[in-house]
Protein backbone atom coordinates (compact mmCIF):
# COMPACT_ATOMS: atom_id res chain seq x y z
CA UNK A 1 0.00 0.00 0.00
CA UNK A 2 2.81 2.39 0.88
CA UNK A 3 4.61 1.51 -2.32
CA UNK A 4 1.44 2.26 -4.31
CA UNK A 5 1.06 5.67 -2.61
CA UNK A 6 4.73 6.47 -3.24
CA UNK A 7 4.30 5.65 -6.93
CA UNK A 8 1.27 7.92 -7.15
CA UNK A 9 3.17 10.76 -5.46
CA UNK A 10 6.13 10.42 -7.84
CA UNK A 11 3.82 10.28 -10.86
CA UNK A 12 1.94 13.39 -9.68
CA UNK A 13 5.20 15.22 -9.11
CA UNK A 14 6.41 14.28 -12.61
CA UNK A 15 3.17 15.67 -14.09
CA UNK A 16 3.63 18.93 -12.18
CA UNK A 17 7.23 19.32 -13.35
CA UNK A 18 6.20 18.54 -16.92
CA UNK A 19 3.53 21.24 -16.85
CA UNK A 20 5.96 23.74 -15.30
CA UNK A 21 8.62 23.03 -17.93
CA UNK A 22 6.00 23.28 -20.69
CA UNK A 23 4.82 26.69 -19.54
CA UNK A 24 8.42 27.85 -19.03
CA UNK A 25 9.21 26.83 -22.61
CA UNK A 26 6.13 28.66 -23.94
CA UNK A 27 7.04 31.74 -21.93
CA UNK A 28 10.72 31.79 -22.92
CA UNK A 29 10.30 30.78 -26.58
CA UNK A 30 9.78 34.37 -27.84
CA UNK A 31 12.90 35.54 -26.02
CA UNK A 32 14.85 32.64 -27.53
CA UNK A 33 13.64 33.51 -31.04
CA UNK A 34 14.51 37.18 -30.54
CA UNK A 35 18.00 36.43 -29.29
CA UNK A 36 18.88 33.85 -31.95
CA UNK A 37 17.44 36.04 -34.71
CA UNK A 38 19.56 38.96 -33.54
CA UNK A 39 22.68 36.84 -34.09
CA UNK A 40 21.79 35.85 -37.68
CA UNK A 41 22.33 37.72 -40.92
CA UNK A 42 19.42 38.59 -43.22
CA UNK A 43 19.99 35.75 -45.65
CA UNK A 44 19.95 33.15 -42.91
CA UNK A 45 16.79 34.66 -41.44
CA UNK A 46 14.98 34.51 -44.80
CA UNK A 47 16.11 31.01 -45.73
CA UNK A 48 16.47 29.33 -42.33
CA UNK A 49 14.22 27.99 -39.60
CA UNK A 50 12.87 30.42 -37.00
CA UNK A 51 13.83 28.13 -34.12
CA UNK A 52 17.23 27.09 -35.49
CA UNK A 53 20.44 28.26 -33.86
CA UNK A 54 22.55 30.71 -35.91
CA UNK A 55 25.01 28.94 -38.23
CA UNK A 56 27.47 31.84 -38.20
CA UNK A 57 26.71 34.08 -35.19
CA UNK A 58 27.42 37.79 -35.65
CA UNK A 59 27.05 40.89 -33.49
CA UNK A 60 26.42 43.14 -36.50
CA UNK A 61 22.75 43.66 -35.60
CA UNK A 62 23.60 44.57 -32.00
CA UNK A 63 26.22 47.09 -33.05
CA UNK A 64 23.90 48.69 -35.58
CA UNK A 65 20.94 48.79 -33.20
CA UNK A 66 23.07 50.51 -30.57
CA UNK A 67 25.03 52.98 -32.68
CA UNK A 68 23.85 53.51 -36.27
CA UNK A 69 20.25 52.34 -36.75
CA UNK A 70 17.78 54.95 -37.99
CA UNK A 71 15.03 56.07 -35.61
CA UNK A 72 13.15 58.33 -37.96
CA UNK A 73 15.28 60.99 -39.64
CA UNK A 74 18.30 60.41 -37.38
CA UNK A 75 20.63 57.41 -37.58
CA UNK A 76 22.32 57.42 -34.18
CA UNK A 77 21.04 54.08 -32.93
CA UNK A 78 19.45 53.57 -29.51
CA UNK A 79 22.41 54.76 -27.44
CA UNK A 80 21.33 58.39 -26.84
CA UNK A 81 17.75 57.33 -26.08
CA UNK A 82 18.95 54.62 -23.70
CA UNK A 83 20.78 57.27 -21.69
CA UNK A 84 17.71 59.52 -21.85
CA UNK A 85 15.74 56.73 -20.15
CA UNK A 86 18.46 56.38 -17.52
CA UNK A 87 18.29 60.12 -16.83
CA UNK A 88 14.51 59.87 -16.47
CA UNK A 89 14.25 56.65 -14.47
CA UNK A 90 16.75 57.14 -11.66
CA UNK A 91 15.61 60.53 -10.30
CA UNK A 92 11.94 59.64 -10.81
CA UNK A 93 12.29 56.35 -8.93
CA UNK A 94 14.27 57.89 -6.08
CA UNK A 95 11.98 60.91 -5.60
CA UNK A 96 8.70 58.99 -5.88
CA UNK A 97 9.95 56.27 -3.50
CA UNK A 98 11.09 58.76 -0.85
CA UNK A 99 7.84 60.74 -1.08
CA UNK A 100 5.82 57.52 -0.93
CA UNK A 101 7.71 56.43 2.19
CA UNK A 102 6.99 59.72 3.97
CA UNK A 103 3.34 59.72 2.88
CA UNK A 104 2.82 56.09 3.87
CA UNK A 105 4.45 56.64 7.26
CA UNK A 106 2.33 59.70 7.99
CA UNK A 107 -0.93 58.09 6.85
CA UNK A 108 -0.28 54.84 8.73
CA UNK A 109 0.98 56.11 12.09
CA UNK A 110 0.18 59.83 12.38
CA UNK A 111 -3.57 60.11 12.04
CA UNK A 112 -4.93 63.60 11.44
CA UNK A 113 -8.23 65.09 10.38
CA UNK A 114 -8.97 64.08 6.82
CA UNK A 115 -6.18 61.49 6.64
CA UNK A 116 -8.53 58.70 5.58
CA UNK A 117 -10.05 60.91 2.89
CA UNK A 118 -6.57 61.85 1.65
CA UNK A 119 -5.55 58.20 1.50
CA UNK A 120 -8.74 57.37 -0.40
CA UNK A 121 -7.99 60.15 -2.89
CA UNK A 122 -4.46 58.83 -3.40
CA UNK A 123 -5.83 55.31 -3.79
CA UNK A 124 -8.24 56.59 -6.42
CA UNK A 125 -5.22 57.98 -8.25
CA UNK A 126 -3.97 54.43 -8.80
CA UNK A 127 -6.94 53.73 -11.04
CA UNK A 128 -6.89 56.89 -13.16
CA UNK A 129 -5.99 55.94 -16.76
CA UNK A 130 -2.95 57.60 -18.33
CA UNK A 131 -5.10 59.19 -21.03
CA UNK A 132 -7.14 61.20 -18.52
CA UNK A 133 -4.18 63.29 -17.36
CA UNK A 134 -2.51 63.90 -20.74
CA UNK A 135 -3.99 67.34 -21.43
CA UNK A 136 -3.88 68.71 -17.83
CA UNK A 137 -0.29 67.51 -17.46
CA UNK A 138 0.71 69.03 -20.81
CA UNK A 139 -0.73 72.37 -19.69
CA UNK A 140 1.14 72.13 -16.37
CA UNK A 141 4.46 71.34 -18.07
CA UNK A 142 3.93 74.22 -20.50
CA UNK A 143 3.22 76.62 -17.64
CA UNK A 144 6.38 75.50 -15.84
CA UNK A 145 8.49 75.70 -19.01
CA UNK A 146 9.27 71.97 -18.82
CA UNK A 147 7.60 70.80 -22.03
CA UNK A 148 9.73 68.41 -24.14
CA UNK A 149 12.38 68.11 -21.42
CA UNK A 150 13.82 65.26 -19.37
CA UNK A 151 12.96 67.17 -16.20
CA UNK A 152 9.35 67.39 -17.34
CA UNK A 153 9.17 63.63 -17.87
CA UNK A 154 10.70 63.06 -14.42
CA UNK A 155 8.00 65.29 -12.91
CA UNK A 156 5.24 63.41 -14.76
CA UNK A 157 6.42 60.03 -13.51
CA UNK A 158 6.88 61.30 -9.96
CA UNK A 159 3.35 62.72 -9.86
CA UNK A 160 1.74 59.63 -11.35
CA UNK A 161 3.84 57.26 -9.23
CA UNK A 162 3.19 58.85 -5.82
CA UNK A 163 -0.22 57.19 -5.54
CA UNK A 164 1.31 53.71 -5.97
CA UNK A 165 4.33 54.28 -3.73
CA UNK A 166 2.15 55.77 -0.98
CA UNK A 167 -0.18 52.78 -1.16
CA UNK A 168 2.71 50.31 -0.90
CA UNK A 169 4.36 52.02 2.07
CA UNK A 170 1.16 52.82 3.94
CA UNK A 171 -0.04 49.21 3.77
CA UNK A 172 3.38 47.97 4.85
CA UNK A 173 3.67 50.38 7.77
CA UNK A 174 0.20 49.46 9.07
CA UNK A 175 1.70 46.11 10.06
CA UNK A 176 4.39 47.71 12.25
CA UNK A 177 3.23 47.88 15.92
CA UNK A 178 1.95 51.32 16.89
CA UNK A 179 3.39 50.74 20.36
CA UNK A 180 6.85 51.41 18.93
CA UNK A 181 5.75 54.88 17.86
CA UNK A 182 4.09 55.59 21.21
CA UNK A 183 7.18 54.50 23.11
CA UNK A 184 9.40 56.67 20.92
CA UNK A 185 7.10 59.66 21.48
CA UNK A 186 7.37 59.18 25.25
CA UNK A 187 11.14 59.32 24.88
CA UNK A 188 10.80 62.63 23.06
CA UNK A 189 11.51 61.39 19.53
CA UNK A 190 10.22 63.60 16.73
CA UNK A 191 8.39 62.67 13.54
CA UNK A 192 11.62 62.46 11.55
CA UNK A 193 13.62 60.66 14.25
CA UNK A 194 10.98 57.94 14.56
CA UNK A 195 10.90 57.53 10.81
CA UNK A 196 14.68 57.42 10.53
CA UNK A 197 15.52 55.16 13.48
CA UNK A 198 12.52 52.82 13.59
CA UNK A 199 10.79 52.67 10.22
CA UNK A 200 13.68 52.98 7.78
CA UNK A 201 15.59 49.97 9.23
CA UNK A 202 12.41 47.87 8.92
CA UNK A 203 11.59 49.02 5.39
CA UNK A 204 14.11 47.16 3.21
CA UNK A 205 11.53 44.72 1.73
CA UNK A 206 9.05 47.44 0.76
CA UNK A 207 11.78 49.69 -0.61
CA UNK A 208 12.84 46.84 -2.91
CA UNK A 209 9.23 46.27 -4.04
CA UNK A 210 8.64 49.94 -4.71
CA UNK A 211 11.91 50.51 -6.54
CA UNK A 212 11.39 47.50 -8.80
CA UNK A 213 7.78 48.52 -9.48
CA UNK A 214 8.63 52.12 -10.29
CA UNK A 215 11.72 51.22 -12.32
CA UNK A 216 9.73 48.81 -14.47
CA UNK A 217 6.78 51.13 -14.95
CA UNK A 218 8.89 54.15 -15.88
CA UNK A 219 11.41 52.33 -18.08
CA UNK A 220 8.66 50.58 -20.07
CA UNK A 221 6.47 53.65 -20.40
CA UNK A 222 5.65 54.67 -23.95
CA UNK A 223 2.62 56.96 -23.74
CA UNK A 224 4.13 59.67 -21.52
CA UNK A 225 7.39 59.43 -23.44
CA UNK A 226 5.81 59.97 -26.84
CA UNK A 227 3.51 62.77 -25.63
CA UNK A 228 5.82 64.83 -23.42
CA UNK A 229 9.26 64.36 -24.99
CA UNK A 230 11.00 66.24 -27.79
CA UNK A 231 13.36 65.08 -30.52
CA UNK A 232 16.37 65.04 -28.18
CA UNK A 233 14.65 63.83 -24.99
CA UNK A 234 12.75 60.74 -26.14
CA UNK A 235 13.09 57.61 -23.98
CA UNK A 236 14.20 54.30 -25.46
CA UNK A 237 10.67 52.94 -25.86
CA UNK A 238 9.78 55.75 -28.27
CA UNK A 239 13.05 55.31 -30.15
CA UNK A 240 12.43 51.56 -30.44
CA UNK A 241 9.01 52.20 -31.97
CA UNK A 242 10.53 54.66 -34.44
CA UNK A 243 13.32 52.24 -35.33
CA UNK A 244 10.96 49.34 -36.01
CA UNK A 245 8.65 51.51 -38.11
CA UNK A 246 11.41 53.24 -40.09
CA UNK A 247 11.71 51.95 -43.66
CA UNK A 248 15.20 52.53 -45.02
CA UNK A 249 16.11 49.85 -47.56
CA UNK A 250 15.14 46.26 -46.70
CA UNK A 251 13.61 45.25 -43.40
CA UNK A 252 16.35 44.11 -41.00
CA UNK A 253 14.62 41.81 -38.56
CA UNK A 254 17.87 41.00 -36.78
CA UNK A 255 18.40 44.68 -35.96
CA UNK A 256 14.81 45.01 -34.74
CA UNK A 257 15.23 42.00 -32.45
CA UNK A 258 18.54 43.25 -31.07
CA UNK A 259 17.01 46.68 -30.42
CA UNK A 260 14.04 45.14 -28.60
CA UNK A 261 16.34 43.13 -26.34
CA UNK A 262 18.48 46.20 -25.62
CA UNK A 263 15.35 48.14 -24.64
CA UNK A 264 14.13 45.32 -22.37
CA UNK A 265 17.51 44.35 -20.90
CA UNK A 266 17.54 46.68 -17.84
CA UNK A 267 14.17 45.43 -16.58
CA UNK A 268 15.21 41.81 -17.21
CA UNK A 269 18.42 42.35 -15.24
CA UNK A 270 16.53 43.99 -12.37
CA UNK A 271 14.09 41.11 -12.10
CA UNK A 272 16.78 38.44 -12.36
CA UNK A 273 18.87 40.08 -9.63
CA UNK A 274 16.11 41.30 -7.30
CA UNK A 275 13.07 39.20 -8.25
CA UNK A 276 13.17 37.06 -5.10
CA UNK A 277 13.36 40.19 -2.94
CA UNK A 278 10.32 41.55 -4.77
CA UNK A 279 8.31 38.46 -3.80
CA UNK A 280 9.58 38.64 -0.21
CA UNK A 281 8.55 42.28 -0.01
CA UNK A 282 5.05 41.52 -1.26
CA UNK A 283 4.57 38.69 1.23
CA UNK A 284 5.97 40.89 4.02
CA UNK A 285 3.03 43.27 3.71
CA UNK A 286 3.22 45.29 0.50
CA UNK A 287 -0.32 44.34 -0.46
CA UNK A 288 -1.68 44.18 3.07
CA UNK A 289 -4.29 46.46 4.62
Amino acid sequence: MNKFNLTNINFGRAIIYFILFLFAFIYLAPLYVMFTTSLKDIEEIRSGNLMALPLDPTLYAWKKAWATACTGSECKGLAPYFWNSVRIVFPAVIISTILGAFNGYALAKWKFKGSEFLFGALLFGCFIPFQVILLPMAKLLGSLGLANTVTGLVLVHVIYGIAFTTLFFRNYYVGIPTELVKAAKLDGASFLKIFRHIFIPLSTPIFVVTIIWQFTQIWNDFLFGVVYSGSGTQPITVALNNLVNTSVGGKEYNVDMAAAIIAALPTLVVYVIAGKYFVRGLTAGAVKG
